[in-house]
């Protein structure tokens, strides 16, 4: 097993992948699982914007819901963690990680090629909010290299006819996000609120949109993160240990 840097940490991701993530940078968080898990159609080729450390495309690929992946991200020392997470794993044949501007992704990725594109952005504008002194963290969580519209509009670029796009934002951001769909011929197909408790207002939404496909929109059950003791739900603990095991 090959040791992580002195900056960093190996860590075990859902008892079964080993991932390298900042010591004191960003850290993926429930979010990330949250949306592997809101993925229901297996697909063939898989587009992950803004991959950080390459969780969310390992995971995909590890349960069995995308045969290949590919991952774009902008900050370099994070590409590289995501890539050597994958060699570590035995997914470096079927995980890609590309150390690349999302907003220019077709330089580097044919269009219109991909069957699902996934992905947890900056969920804050920027200038909106306190900004981390950590950079790394700062652009993953603020607008800093890429808005909404810009995610939208590269995963429409990258998806085939009929292909989907799954994402995750804050509440707040649901108007744009429809907005965003209209304007670059996304169709909602899928919408789940997320709410850490119940009875506790919603903190993030799930949205699944196709690609030059109409569909009705289907809003499902409402995901309850915790129990009022704090504990996670049986269903997102089946997220976090798919299979069952936690080691």
């Amino acid at each position: 097993m090959e040791k992580p840097q002195v900056d960093e940490t190996l860590d075990l991701l859902c008892g079964r992948l080993k991932l390298y993530q900042a010591r004191d940078g960003y850290r993926f968080g429930v979010e990330t699982l949250l949306l592997a898990g809101f993925v229901e159609e297996p697909c063939r080729f898989l587009l992950d914007l803004g991959c950080g450390s390459g969780v969310l495309a390992m995971l995909l690929v590890h349960l069995g819901k995308a045969d290949r992946a590919a991952g774009v991200e902008i900050q370099p020392a994070m590409a590289d963690r995501a890539r050597r997470s994958a060699e570590l794993n035995g997914l470096q044949d079927r995980v890609d990680i590309y150390h690349h501007d999302l907003r220019r992704v077709e330089e580097i990725l044919k269009p219109a090629s991909f069957d699902m594109v996934v992905s947890n952005p900056p969920h804050r504008p920027a200038g909106r909010g306190r900004t981390s002194p950590n950079i790394e963290r700062a652009v993953a969580r603020e607008e800093i290299s890429c808005t909404l519209e810009d995610v939208f509009a590269a995963a429409a670029r990258m998806l085939r006819p009929r292909g989907r796009f799954v994402v995750i934002y804050p509440p707040d951001r649901l108007q744009e996000a429809f907005e965003a769909c209209k304007r670059f011929g996304l169709a909602p197909s899928r919408l789940r609120m997320v709410h850490p408790k119940l009875g506790e207002p919603a903190n993030h939404f799930l949205l699944e949109a196709r690609r030059a496909e109409k569909r009705q929109l289907v809003v499902e059950p409402p995901l309850i993160v915790h129990e009022p003791d704090g504990s996670y739900t049986a269903e997102v603990q089946r997220m976090l240990y798919p299979g069952g095991s936690e080691g």
